[in-house]
């Protein structure tokens, strides 16, 4: 079984058969890209067995994309659960006996038993229980999904190298011309706990190489994210996506179906969701950091993320601030990376700098603005609170996160003609000395792509969320500039650029029109397309 190239894995054609019968079902909103490649891998002709790994942070919506895919196909579905190994065995091989009796696979029932999972029995073994699963699929491609794969793995250490040994067993049968070239499952193995499923299919694991589509599930981008929440006024849209991001279930399931009305109602809507104890929503971040690291230093993960929460952005400062060794803070950025909880970028104008940010909009709402009131947030009035807040929710949610989407529209928006080639990366970026009257950092710090070393500097740009940018902000932009290009940076073909929330002055704007800085506000980044030429904010 070899590894396919990236683009056969994610965009192999799929026939007109297939694309009837793996139709995305409409209670699957978007996910356009990853329910292509599922349905790609899933209806791969190709005789014998196929690996696929999905993978990705709880309530992302994984779940509910594998089993819509399943059910299209008719394919089969496990779930996990936290259970010794016998238990584990004696469920799967109810649902294998489950599957084989339904009448769209009535053909297996026989195949099942052979295999060791005799109807409503216990498989003796892995061995026979994995055995069963690769028996499904006979005379056509069939999705088998076993999520929260790594459940499964830690009361049974060895599953993967049986896994990896019933693959190249069947795999050698077809080679063969053996009767195993009637089956064609396509197994996927899902997981929620990051660390575990990179560690399962990477490195000396077993299963390393052996997967045919290896697809991480993210949360929606904060355009994505504006059409699920149905959303079309940007600054709302915005401030929506601060506080709760893109992960799908907290709109569906964590606020009872209420959405903002309008800019007016969106005060109100904070109140009566993320700060209402009654709500959901209102327990999520807490229960988010004790499902993500129940291996951690759970006390000293609280306090790291606070750190992170207050503008303190690398190890030695976070350390600093929490008065704990470097070491031990370290180890645990490190897993709280490896969960998902922190990002780590380097900065784009010192590169042997890593700058750390909160990765989960719901967990910097939490840190910055319930956690330091927590000892009255119960007891108070939720909009009396959230008066309060208002101060730190601008400058520790709303700014930074103004300036990530930026970054984000950068990449994934701008597109080649907004900044004169394809921007690789856009991150922050600060210089060790700037010089007096420059602008000390820059927000958004777009580089093109390269191999070792940094890309071209495409742009260097200041993003201020609530502040009226004016040509000052553009002058401190441009000592910035020539402050690198004297200290060896090739600055031809980098523009200043100007993000905001709040506009920008009629002289910022006029400089605009001469091309002598971009201008990016709410609208263009809400904008719906993909840019291919300067244009106005």
């Amino acid at each position: 079984m070899g590894r396919r190239s990236a683009i056969d894995r994610w965009e192999r054609p799929v026939s007109r058969t297939d694309a009837l019968r793996y139709a995305k079902p409409d209670t699957v909103l978007g996910r356009d890209a990853e329910w292509e490649a599922l349905a790609a891998f899933a209806s791969d002709s190709r005789p014998g067995p196929g690996l696929g790994v999905v993978s990705g942070r709880l309530r992302q919506g994984k779940t509910h994309l594998l089993r819509a895919l399943t059910e299209a196909a008719g394919g089969f579905w496990f779930g996990a659960q936290e259970a010794v190994r016998s238990e584990s065995l004696r469920m799967l091989g109810e649902r294998i006996a489950e599957y084989a009796e339904s009448a769209e696979s009535a053909e297996y029932a026989g195949a099942a038993e052979s295999a060791g999972a005799p109807a409503r029995g216990r498989p003796r073994d892995w061995e026979a229980a994995v055995d069963a699963l690769l028996g499904l699929g006979e005379g056509r491609p069939l999705p088998v999904v076993v999520d929260e794969f790594p459940r499964l793995v830690r009361q049974s250490p060895s599953l993967p190298s049986v896994i990896c040994a019933a693959l190249h067993r069947r795999s050698a049968a077809v080679a063969a011309g053996g009767e195993d070239g009637g089956a064609r499952p396509r197994l996927l193995l899902c997981g929620s706990d990051l660390p575990v499923m990179r560690r399962l299919f990477s490195g000396p694991s077993p299963l390393h190489g052996l997967a045919d589509l290896e697809m991480e599930v993210r949360p929606p981008d904060f355009r994505q994210a504006a059409r699920m929440w149905d959303l079309d006024d940007p600054r709302l849209a915005f401030l929506v996506h601060a506080v709760v991001g893109g992960t799908p279930a907290y709109r569906y399931d964590h606020v009872r179906g209420d959405t903002p009305s309008g800019p007016d109602d969106f005060d109100a809507w904070v109140c009566r969701t993320a700060l209402d104890p009654g709500t959901p929503l209102y327990r999520e971040a807490r229960l988010l950091v004790v499902e993500e690291t129940d291996h951690l230093d759970r006390a000293l993960s609280h306090s790291v993320l606070a750190a992170v929460a207050s503008g303190h952005s690398t190890a030695g400062e976070i350390a600093e601030r929490v008065e704990v060794p470097l070491p031990d803070v370290s180890r645990c950025l490190e897993l709280l990376h490896e969960s998902g909880l922190l990002g780590a970028e380097p900065d784009a104008l010192r590169p042997n700098v890593t700058r750390l940010r909160i990765a989960e909009p719901l967990l910097a709402f939490e840190y910055a603005v319930v956690r330091p009131r927590r000892p009255s947030a119960e007891r108070e009035d939720p909009a009396a609170l959230w008066r309060r807040a208002l101060p730190d929710f601008g400058a520790r949610v709303a700014a930074p996160h103004f300036a990530q989407v930026c970054r984000d529209w950068a990449v994934r928006y701008a597109g080649p003609g907004v900044f004169g080639e394809e921007p690789a990366t856009a991150f922050h970026g600060s210089p060790a000395h700037p010089p007096p009257e420059a602008a000390p950092a820059a927000e958004v710090v777009v580089r093109g792509p390269a191999g070792e070393r940094p890309g071209a500097l495409l742009s260097v740009g200041l993003a201020r969320w609530d502040e009226v940018l004016d040509v000052t902000h553009l002058e401190r932009l441009r000592r910035l500039i020539a402050h690198l290009a004297a200290h060896g940076e090739d600055t031809a073909r980098t523009r200043p650029a100007c993000y905001s929330g709040a506009g920008f002055t009629p002289a910022l704007r006029a400089a605009e029109a001469d091309g002598e800085v971009l201008l990016v506000g709410l609208d263009r980044l809400y904008g719906g397309r993909q840019e291919g030429a300067l244009g106005g904010s």
